[in-house]
């Protein structure tokens, strides 16, 4: 079996930090990409998430570039909590917790 990837958009009203990163994110919508493999020996398809990815393209000082990065979906929800309370994606029914 293949894995299988999801994304979804998330807005931040303020500038944010991720745990784990030192620089500072401008407020705005980013995409995250969640990388899941398929649970093997079960009597119904699940999956594991193997990843989560923060794309990042607003960078301070440096316009047209595109970074990823690695985060913890704890550490993407604690900056959303802290950032509003609660989480805006694109997806109504996402809690974000990927």
């Amino acid at each position: 079996m293949i894995n299988r990837t999801t994304e979804a958009t998330v807005t931040f009203i303020r500038p944010f930090m991720i745990v784990g990163f030192a620089q500072q994110l401008p407020a705005g919508t980013y995409v995250i990409e969640t990388e899941e493999e398929p649970i093997q020996g079960l009597s119904f398809p699940a999956y594991r998430r193997v990843s989560t990815t923060l794309h990042v393209d607003k960078l301070p000082g440096r316009p047209g570039q595109k970074e990823l990065w690695r985060i913890a979906p704890e550490a993407l929800q604690a900056a959303l909590i802290q950032d509003e309370g609660a989480p805006k994606t694109s997806d109504p029914g996402s809690s974000v917790k990927q």
